[in-house]
């Protein structure tokens, strides 16, 4: 693309007499090119306004941006209307246009913007409805620079509203948003499932279940919030305003994400709570009043045995048991306790019932890691065959690091961490050490839970939010553990790290994981995790461990985590040696 081409970007004050005044400007003033790429050529523009501290936005596109907006204010009189804000609070309008716009380009620049400003800490709502990713079309190669020249502009004039593009692409928001344009593996079955819905709700089917398999980076949770977005904008467009949908995950962190972008997209305002963790959903729902629609993502977190608040002996059975269909996501190897565990012939028992109605479907492509097929080979060697093969060079830039010493593995993390594009990069470790979230009154050596190996240590995640002060952990209270900058001086676990991305990931294998006799051993005996490692009371009543199994689960969830990098140390010394042995130079 020739980059000398840039976008023309115009801020003006949202209402009817600057946007008179710019049009005058724009026929008597400008030359005649400027005119005619924003008078005549299709153009995106953005209304935004302050509510508090926080923007609301509307973000459009139009072959007309004059009397597109003219239509907007038209509206302004309705309070039930967006539009009706622009009258009560201080708004600007921006009005953006390029020499090579045409109808499908400010689409996909259109889709952009509302995916960026969902997940931007300063936008508490997003006005659109509906999105329209497009398929190919001539210049969608010039898309991504197009609009990167757009960001920068646009970041010029309000940082808080534009933030750094890698702030954004690092947030959770943006990692679970419904707005990413999927891959045709995730198009194709998101519309099957929306068709299996509506049929089954048209024919008041109850106790369906849709079943979607598929491993860590493979999609599942923007293929799960995309699609329950769009049941809800489908719904609407058939009048079908009394939907009762809701998305569930065992996962406090995740549940806040969910939290968030429902509120965003303005699901909890028209449809109130649609988001929660499924004990909630199960205390508050009967067998007798069934839901429409129950989406679970990170399906495999569910409890398979009563615990505390939940008194049922199957999640999964009791939400199926209170919505006509219900969708799950799941992932067999990331299951991390006993109580989460399933037992071969259950598990097995609902596949076939999905497959049986032709609900079975499963992801098969990785998208989380920037990595070539043989690294992501080199790592399922590791994590599922426990076999320590020669470690790839990977063309496609994915770095794989061993380490002699945790300090210096702390260092090169550290050192990637003041990336610009790397600063989601976080140490994290299997659960080798102890760790309380309720200590007891028995005095301490250490100020910290901490990991500890030889004469290094660090503080476990979570140990030094308890040192911010009221200000610093409201401003935090949103964001997901890695991206709270006091955590770069943490070690992360599986707890809070699961379903979350990091750029590099830095990764301490404890005493847990050894190599013994060429092959890898996982040792309950050396891990804290008592949820691992505690007796699982079974179907027939025999009680037996699976310690082994849900340690290899952990490590194989701490190692794909990293987008870019794998970082590694392993405490075990045979594994070390082989682990350096393996590199190839």
């Amino acid at each position: 693309m020739n980059t000398k081409l840039k976008p023309i970007v115009h801020r003006i004050e949202d209402n009817i007499i600057a946007l008179q005044a710019f049009q005058d400007k724009l026929e008597n003033q400008s030359s005649e090119k400027e005119k005619m790429i924003l008078l005549d050529y299709p153009t995106v523009y953005i209304h935004n306004w302050k509510n508090s501290d926080d923007y609301e936005v509307y973000i459009g596109e139009s072959g007309n941006v004059i009397q597109r907006t003219k239509q907007h204010y038209a509206k302004s009189g309705n309070v039930s209307e967006w539009q009706n804000q622009l009258t009560r609070k201080p708004a600007s309008l921006y009005i953006i246009g390029h020499e090579h716009f045409n109808k499908s380009l400010t689409l996909d620049i259109e889709n952009r913007l509302m995916l960026y400003m969902m997940s931007t800490d300063h936008v508490k709502k997003i006005h659109n409805k509906n999105s329209n990713p497009q398929n190919r079309y001539y210049t969608d190669d010039e898309m991504n620079e197009i609009f990167r020249l757009i960001w920068e502009k646009l970041r010029k004039t309000d940082s808080a509203l534009f933030p750094k593009e890698s702030a954004i692409k690092d947030s959770a928001l943006f990692k679970a948003s419904p707005l990413h344009k999927l891959t045709q593996e995730q198009e194709n079955v998101k519309e099957l499932i929306i068709e299996k819905v509506f049929t089954a709700l048209k024919n008041k089917e109850r106790g369906q279940l849709i079943f979607i398999d598929g491993e860590a980076g493979t999609g599942k949770t923007v293929l799960n919030s995309s699609t329950f977005y769009e049941i809800y904008l489908r719904a609407e467009n058939l009048k079908k305003n009394d939907l009762q949908c809701c998305l569930m995950v065992n996962h406090d962190e995740q549940i806040t994400v969910y939290q968030q972008i429902a509120e965003k997209l303005g699901l909890k305002d028209h449809y109130g709570e649609v988001v929660c963790k499924p004990t909630t959903f199960i205390n508050h729902h009967s067998t007798d009043e069934p839901i429409d629609v129950a989406f679970i993502d990170e399906a495999h977190l569910l409890l398979t045995q009563g615990k505390q608040s939940y008194r049922g002996e199957n999640q999964l059975e009791d939400i199926i048991n209170r919505a006509r269909v219900t969708v799950v996501m799941f992932d067999e190897n990331q299951i991390l306790t006993t109580e989460q565990y399933w037992e071969a012939k259950t598990l097995e028992y609902y596949r076939k019932f999905a497959k049986h109605k032709g609900n079975y479907f499963e992801l098969k492509n990785q998208m989380r890691m920037a990595a070539s097929k043989e690294t992501i080979a080199w790592i399922d060697n590791f994590t599922k065959a426990k076999k320590v093969s020669e470690i790839p060079v990977d063309e496609t830039g994915y770095e794989i690091q061993i380490f002699d010493l945790p300090a210096e593995l702390e260092a090169a993390i550290k050192k990637k961490a003041r990336e610009e594009d790397c600063e989601l990069s976080r140490m994290i470790a299997t659960y080798d050490w102890e760790y309380n979230q309720k200590p007891s009154k028995r005095k301490r050596l250490q100020k910290y839970w901490e990991v500890l190996i030889g004469d290094w240590h660090k503080p476990w995640n979570r140990e030094l939010e308890k040192e911010l002060g009221r200000r610093e952990k409201k401003k935090i209270k949103t964001l997901s553990w890695a991206e709270q900058p006091q955590t770069i001086n943490e070690v992360g676990s599986t707890f809070t790290i699961q379903g979350f991305d990091l750029n590099y990931a830095g990764v301490i294998l404890g005493p847990s994981v050894k190599y013994r006799n060429g092959e890898i051993i996982f040792d309950p005996d050396e891990s804290f995790n008592i949820k691992a490692t505690r007796n699982r009371t079974l179907s027939d009543g025999t009680r037996k461990k699976f310690g082994e199994v849900l340690i290899q689960h952990e490590v194989r969830v701490l190692m794909t985590r990293g987008v870019n990098g794998l970082y590694i140390y392993a405490c075990d010394e045979e594994l070390r040696k082989a682990l350096k042995e393996a590199v190839t130079h």
